[in-house]
């Protein structure tokens, strides 16, 4: 059965501020006991309190973050074998990229070459018995020859997963649930990400009427935001029982900004709108 749980990014700074097991036992109060870590460094000291979490709380890490570019600490060319110690010691047997360098965004043949070295950390890491998965944002939606990016990159780098954002889906101008089902079987993760139009602020409102239209600019462009899941306007029981079907084993609630809410009462709101959907045997 497929299960819940959070994108460790949300903790970075609680992790910073509260230390690693700290942060953990608060979301594991609110009922998220599955993460997949990212942004979070992975240093001795936080290793150890993420083991302690494991060990004491029952959390799992289902996937760790690896990268291609040099000098990230969690490169899987230069740092092959501490990002597989890590895997080890934290019980996963999946890494995730989380996107396309920049640097490989210049041209099709740097997109291809993101894609061959991709492929070729993926055999490395399938030695180790861990998997690799590589995480679309809505970049990955524009065309090339007529051509998705990511159906680019998933053509061209055979080994690696892909592992699915509802929000950026939708942010790139398709349907999530009908996305992850063109990747039936090579999807285990799927981010539950929701995807809000605000209503400007009244104070851009009255720059307008002062005359000030560069205000309403930057606002409009502002108006698509993150969301708890169930706060915005994606059909999670469509896109959930579609990733199910897909194959996807971990169900992973993001919010990548949180306009003026904690990271504690962003997972609560999308802990309980995904319970009051009918999820809470997912968690």
């Amino acid at each position: 059965m497929a299960r819940i749980g959070l994108q460790a990014m949300m903790l970075k700074n609680a992790v910073a501020e509260l230390g690693a097991f700290e942060a953990f036992r608060r979301a594991s109060d609110i009922g998220y006991r599955v993460a997949e870590l990212s942004q979070i460094p992975l240093t001795s000291e936080t290793v150890a309190e993420l083991q302690r979490a494991r060990e004491e709380l029952g959390m799992e890490y289902c996937a760790l973050s690896g990268s291609l570019s040099p000098g990230s600490g969690n490169s899987l060319e230069e740092d092959f074998d501490q990002v597989v110690a890590d895997c080890r010691t934290l019980g996963s047997d999946m890494v995730r990229i989380g996107m396309l360098p920049i640097p490989s965004m210049r041209s099709v043949e740097t997109v291809l070459d993101f894609c061959r070295r991709a492929d070729a950390a993926a055999e490395r890491l399938a030695d180790e018995g861990i998997a690799l998965y590589y995480h679309n944002h809505h970049v990955e939606f524009a065309k090339i020859d007529g051509r998705y990016l990511l159906d680019v990159i998933a053509e061209n780098s055979p080994h690696v997963g892909i592992e699915l954002d509802a929000h950026w889906i939708a942010r790139g101008g398709l349907d999530p649930a009908r996305v992850i089902a063109q990747y039936a079987g090579r999807v285990r993760m799927v981010h539950l990400k929701d995807y809000r139009i605000a209503m400007p602020d009244a104070e851009v409102i009255d720059a307008v009427e002062r005359g000030d239209y560069s205000a309403w600019s930057t606002a409009w462009n502002g108006l698509v935001q993150f969301a708890e899941v169930g706060e915005g306007n994606l059909d999670w029981p469509g896109i959930i029982d579609q990733s199910i079907r897909s194959g996807a084993e971990y169900l992973l609630v993001e919010q990548d900004e949180l306009y003026g809410r904690t990271v504690w009462q962003a997972l609560e709101i999308s802990h309980r709108n995904l319970t009051d959907l009918g999820f809470a045997e997912l968690f």
